[in-house]
């Protein structure tokens, strides 16, 4: 059967149109705790896909949901978030709806988590000259120790995922019927002392998009979106895996080799400019009250220094383990961006999964052959030519 590209209205989810002329300028493209993306034309214009009855046309930004299908399978699917126009050539944009909540400012009910709560006391204002006596007492009578203040319930990091995404759907307009598992992250929001607290409060303008990858990073998760038929094929099923932590898994079944099946690397290169032996990671505070960590790698390199502020958290554990990821980031010298590999059987296309660990083996000049521990961060397959692009970041990069 081959490709074919289907159209939805993203609000109704009623199908528009089963054989969208689109010409793909990019292989769909599926990303690890992001959108992923698909670019294409259509061209010439075509009378059918003008308008519809509800008033729009078939193909409209934030309105039009495309999928890409091969033999029967939803091999991407995203909302049409660009339109341009060239002539009779519409050039189209689309990014999965992991990209919506992103943007959108949040408006919900206020999260305290790990708050503390400070409770009224018989004793409040009973020692104003503060000399550790209640005033106006004979013989003085020493005040008494004030008990602690309470401290309100901490939130699960998933919870507040899936508490953002209902808040998002719960408007008219806004349900894309994205379901989210259930389980849990193991990672509490705050500190059990209320020392750290977390909030999220609409009067702080959060946007819901960087507030989901702020918790996702506090707890080393990854999650991952996917779009399927349900069993009668007349549906399309939205989901969101959350990782328990790290998606993927170290791939020694996999043999990933230039001369082999990768048959083209994207040049790598060293960090230049964004280089650094050294990182300052910056917490929550004002002035000489924020908290900081300091990392530093002994490379025998000349000194180069960087920032990177997490004001989410004052816990100078979370700044060290946030600290080391960037310093690693920053100072590993070589990176291969991505790979183009064949089908073959050393790893069949679709025999790994997003987040897997691989170690790439590959030849380059002035270096000679390396073998390198890479994350699968994205994939470009194209089922039709027994192909693929993989985007790759190195493995160690991440917590």
């Amino acid at each position: 059967m081959g490709w074919r590209y289907i159209a939805q209205r993203s609000t109704t989810g009623d199908f528009l149109d089963w054989d969208v002329p689109f010409v793909a300028t990019t292989l769909p493209k599926r990303e690890l705790s992001g959108p992923g993306e698909m670019r294409g034309t259509i061209e010439p214009e075509y009378l059918r896909l003008l308008s519809k009855p509800d008033g729009l046309p078939i193909i409209g930004e934030w309105a039009t949901t495309l999928y890409a299908e091969y033999d029967g399978h939803i091999r991407w699917g995203g909302l049409v978030t660009s339109l341009g126009f060239e002539g009779q050539k519409m050039n189209i944009g689309c990014s999965g709806y992991t990209a919506y909540p992103h943007g959108m400012p949040y408006f919900g009910s206020g999260i305290q988590a790990a708050v503390k709560i400070k409770e009224k006391w018989a004793y409040d204002g009973k020692d104003k000259n503060h000399d550790g006596y209640i005033d106006h007492t004979r013989p003085k009578r020493k005040m008494p120790k004030r008990p602690k203040d309470k401290v309100s319930p901490r939130w699960e990091s998933f919870d507040v995922v899936r508490h953002i995404w209902a808040h998002l759907q719960s408007y008219h307009g806004g349900n894309l019927g994205v379901t989210i598992d259930g389980h849990d992250s193991g990672h509490l929001l705050g500190a059990s002392n209320g020392e750290d607290p977390w909030t999220l409060n609409w009067w702080d303008f959060p946007d819901c998009g960087d507030t989901i990858d702020e918790v996702m990073r506090l707890a080393k998760a990854d999650y991952m979106e996917s779009h399927r038929w349900d069993g009668s094929k007349e549906k399309v099923l939205h989901h969101i895996d959350l990782g328990h932590k790290r998606l993927g898994r170290q791939r020694t079944d996999l043999r990933f080799a230039q001369g082999e099946n990768i048959v083209e690397i994207a040049t790598p290169s060293g960090q230049g400019d964004e280089f650094a032996n050294t990182v300052y990671a910056l917490g929550k505070g004002v002035g000489r009250k924020t908290a900081k960590v300091r990392l530093v790698r002994d490379d025998k390199r000349l000194r180069r220094a960087r920032v990177a502020t997490f004001k989410s958290t004052a816990n100078l554990k979370l700044l060290t383990e946030y600290g080391q990821t960037e310093l690693s980031r920053h100072s590993e010298q070589i990176t291969i961006p991505s790979i183009a590999i064949k089908q073959h059987p050393n790893a069949p296309l679709g025999s790994w999964c997003l987040g897997d660990r691989i170690l790439v083996q590959v030849e380059i000049p002035w270096l000679g052959e390396l073998a390198l521990w890479h994350r699968i961060m994205a994939e470009e397959i194209d089922p039709a030519a027994g192909a693929a692009i993989l985007t790759l970041a190195r493995s160690d990069h991440y917590g």
